[in-house]
C-alpha cells in the first residue's frame, strides 16, 4: 500500500561545535540569497570575506555552551519530533526529517520518500511564522530539487502556523509551570528580521512600516508578515493565560549588522523594563519549535546577564514545544 510523505524541515545546525563545522554551517546559511537577500557579489564578499571568518570561532564557542550528551538540541528534539509523529500517524505515512541547511539535507530526505513510493508529500516547515528567509527558502528549494524529477507527485506546503490552537497551549502550558504570576513582567522574544524584507512582503507597498501599529492586527494586507503573525501569535498565549496589554512586549533578537531590522529590539526592551524597576522577566520565544542556541544562550544566558548588569534580578526562558505530545498532536491535525 502507498504511503504518504510527510517532510519536517528545520532551520540547522553544525554537525559539531568545532569552529570547521560551525564555518560550512554559516557560510550555507548565510549565502542564501534569501537570507541575505542582497547581489550575489556582495553577499559573497560580505559572507565569506567578513561574517563567516570572524564570527565562526565566536559562533563555536556559544555553541559548545549548549551541547549535550545529545549533540546538537535543535537536532534531538527534531528528531524526537519526527519519531513521535511517525508513530501518531501509523503506517500510513513516512515522515521524513530534513534541515535547510547541513544534515540531514533535503536532498536526502527528499531522496528517501522518493524510493518509498509516496504517493503525494507534504512539507512542513517547522517555523510558526512565515518568513521569506525561513519558510520561503525550504518552499523553493523543495521546489527546486523536486522539480528535476521525471515524475513529480502531489506536492503540498504548510505556509505557517503561527495561530495553531494546540501550540499555543502548549506554550502556555509551559508558561504556568514557572508561575506567570510571580515575574514583573512577560516578554515575547521573537528572532529578528531585516526591515527590507518585511517590506518585500508587502505587495502593495504602500502598507508596511507606514505606521507604528501596522503589525498590531492580522488583515488582507499583512497575512503573510513575519511581524503580524508573530505578533498574533503573542496576543493568542496572553489571551490563554488571561494577560492584559500591558502586562507584555513583543519584541526581536539576533540583529546583526547596522541597517534596521524589525523593533523594538530585546536588548532595548531590557533595558526600558530595567529603568522601570522591573526585576523579574518570564520569556517566551514563539519563533521556535525547539529550544536551540538563540533561546538556550541568547536568551537564559546573554538576556539574562544584561538584564542583571542592568539592575534585574533573573530572565526565566519558557522552555520551547520540544517533545510535547500536544504539539505532536498538532501536527498530526496539519498533516490531516
Amino acid at each position: 500500500m502507498s504511503k504518504k510523505g510527510i517532510l519536517l524541515v528545520n532551520l540547522g545546525t553544525p554537525d559539531s561545535p568545532a569552529t570547521a563545522d560551525v564555518r560550512k554551517y554559516l557560510d550555507q546559511f548565510l549565502m542564501d540569497e534569501r537570507v541575505i537577500d542582497i547581489p550575489k557579489l556582495n553577499r559573497t564578499l560580505l559572507v565569506k570575506g567578513i561574517i563567516v571568518p570572524f564570527r565562526s570561532p565566536k559562533t563555536a564557542k556559544l555553541y559548545k555552551e549548549i551541547w549535550d550528551e545529545n549533540g546538537s538540541p535543535l537536532l534531538f528534539y527534531s528528531r524526537l519530533q519526527a519519531k513521535m509523529l511517525q508513530e501518531r500517524l501509523g503506517d500510513d505515512y513516512h515522515v521524513e526529517l530534513a534541515m535547510r541547511y547541513q544534515s540531514p539535507s533535503i536532498a536526502s530526505a527528499l531522496a528517501n520518500l522518493k524510493a518509498g513510493l509516496v504517493e503525494s508529500i507534504q512539507v512542513i516547515p517547522m517555523f510558526p511564522q512565515y518568513a521569506s528567509a525561513s519558510t520561503g527558502s525550504v518552499m523553493q528549494l523543495v521546489m527546486e530539487l523536486v522539480s528535476k524529477w521525471q515524475t513529480v507527485p502531489p506536492i503540498s506546503f504548510i505556509n505557517s502556523f503561527h495561530d495553531n490552537e494546540l501550540m499555543i497551549k502548549v506554550f502556555a502550558e509551559n508558561a504556568r509551570r514557572h508561575h506567570v504570576e510571580n515575574y514583573d513582567h512577560i516578554l515575547f522574544s521573537f528572532h529578528g528580521l531585516p526591515e527590507r524584507q518585511l517590506l518585500k512582503c508587502d505587495h502593495t507597498g504602500s502598507y508596511c512600516l507606514k505606521s507604528a501599529d501596522c503589525c498590531q492586527t492580522l488583515n488582507d494586507t499583512n497575512k503573510f508578515c513575519y511581524s503580524a503573525q508573530g505578533h498574533d501569535t503573542a496576543r493568542l498565549i496572553a489571551k490563554e493565560l488571561n494577560l492584559s496589554k500591558d502586562q507584555y512586549t513583543v519584541c526581536f533578537q539576533s540583529r546583526l549588522g547596522k541597517e534596521p531590522w524589525v523593533q523594538p529590539y530585546t536588548t532595548d526592551v531590557l533595558k526600558k523594563l530595567a529603568a522601570e524597576g522591573k526585576k523579574r522577566l518570564l520569556v517566551f520565544s514563539p519563533a521556535f519549535v525547539a529550544d536551540c542556541l538563540e533561546t538556550l544562550y541568547e536568551i537564559t544566558v546573554e538576556y539574562h546577564e544584561e538584564f542583571k548588569a542592568l539592575g534585574g534580578e533573573h530572565v526565566q526562558l519558557v522552555e520551547s514545544l520540544n517533545d510535547s505530545p500536544v504539539f505532536i498532536e498538532a501536527l498530526a491535525g496539519m498533516v490531516k
